[in-house]
């Protein structure tokens, strides 16, 4: 039996985790290469990484699929990603007529429609219902409480739910079947007015999520509701705002100045062209949670005493920046970048380096750091430059 590990591929040229300056060494041992060529900076981190600094990244590509009749679900809590304790990401996908049942949170649910039609449903505490069919680049948002269903229309649907607690798990919903099947069939009865035998073949335990048909066209799913309609939108159409356009890329900020009812959760759907960069900030009101949702890059962050630490991201990624801590975010790719930034906050809030240092006094910025005139000169004061590089 040959008993020798197979040969490398002559065709993938194999990286070493060698810098240009000559620090590091040769890699013979064992090894993922196809890791390693995603994770380029982290093979060989620029110069200027240092300290110690956690992990901020993690791909939904490595975290568990839970697989049902009617579609899939796989998340990021603080189990896999640790620093991320303000915001948790559910990715599910629903078959035509797939529904995310009848359920509920403690929790606010933002979610935006990836892929895709579905319809989805609520009542609010005041007994008002909400009907409404979404498609790609559309959000909802739930607040904690509210209870709600997801249905998928034809072709099925993809989308990201984000939830305003890093340890939340979806598996912990509170759901309408979980909570028949654990009471009583009496007690049942007794809330229904209706006899026992009217709970017979009700679940035995949640469902979650189930096949069903697709629903028909929404003029016939209407419930008619004697409380009158819901003030507040649970929809926004994301995709069809109009974009702050900048030399770099594009931003669309939805919080709850444009988008009223999220007052948990403030986003960014943000284009990074190709060699283009998210420029050199921080953010004044909580830690951010990124999405990837195509193309790839990298991310350096930057916190006190030393400390920087780069990262590749690419879609299906889940980044995360704590408070305040300086971070950029550059596209390394042939195509746009496009990510989602994200806040438990209910406005979006930054803070730019070039900004600042632009309206700060010119004479005290060079002093600080021995500023050449080109330097002085190129300060902008854009609230939101996508700088070329």
């Amino acid at each position: 039996m040959n008993r020798q590990p197979p040969h490398r591929s002559e065709e993938v040229k194999v990286p070493q985790p060698i810098r240009a300056d000559g620090a590091g060494n040769v890699d013979l041992g064992p090894r993922d290469v196809m890791r390693d060529l995603q994770n380029p900076d982290m093979l060989v981190p620029p110069s200027t990484d240092a300290g110690t600094m956690p992990n901020m990244r993690f791909s939904f590509s490595d975290t568990n699929m839970r697989l049902e009749h009617g579609g899939w679900a796989r998340e990021v809590t603080v189990r896999e990603l640790p620093i991320a304790t303000t915001l948790s990401g559910v990715n599910m996908s629903l078959t035509p007529g797939g529904v995310r049942e009848l359920h509920w949170h403690q929790q606010a649910e933002w979610s935006l429609m990836l892929l895709g039609r579905a319809r989805i449903t609520a009542v609010d505490q005041d007994g008002r219902n909400f009907i409404a069919d979404v498609g790609q680049g559309d959000l909802w948002y739930f607040p904690p409480g509210i209870p709600h269903s997801i249905q998928g229309l034809e072709g099925g649907c993809e989308f990201l739910l984000v939830f305003d607690d890093g340890a939340f798990s979806d598996n912990n919903t509170l759901s309408i079947t979980d909570w028949f099947a654990h009471t009583p069939k009496d007690v049942l009865a007794a809330n229904f007015g209706v006899p026992e035998s009217a709970f017979a073949n009700i679940p035995n335990k949640q469902r979650y999520v189930f096949q069903a048909g697709v629903p028909g066209p929404l003029a016939s799913q209407q419930v008619a509701d004697p409380q009158g309609t819901i003030p507040l939108s649970f929809t926004h159409h994301l995709y069809a705002q109009e974009p702050i356009r900048t030399p770099g890329g594009t931003v669309r900020i939805v919080d709850s100045t444009n988008f009223p009812i999220s007052t948990a959760i403030a986003a960014a759907l943000v284009e990074i062209e190709p060699g283009g960069m998210r420029e050199m900030h921080w953010h004044p009101n909580n830690d951010e949670w990124q999405y990837y949702l195509t193309g790839q890059g990298r991310m350096t962050v930057f916190a006190a005493n030393g400390k920087a630490r780069t990262f590749d991201v690419r879609a299906g990624d889940v980044g995360y920046v704590p408070f305040a801590f300086g971070h950029y975010i550059q596209n390394t790719g042939n195509q746009s970048l496009w990510f989602l930034e994200m806040f438990k906050s209910n406005r979006f809030a930054d803070v730019s380096l070039n900004q600042w240092m632009a309206l700060t006094p010119h004479q005290l910025v060079q002093d600080t750091l021995h500023a050449s005139p080109e330097l002085m000169h190129s300060l902008r004061k854009e609230k939101w430059p996508v700088v070329k590089y």
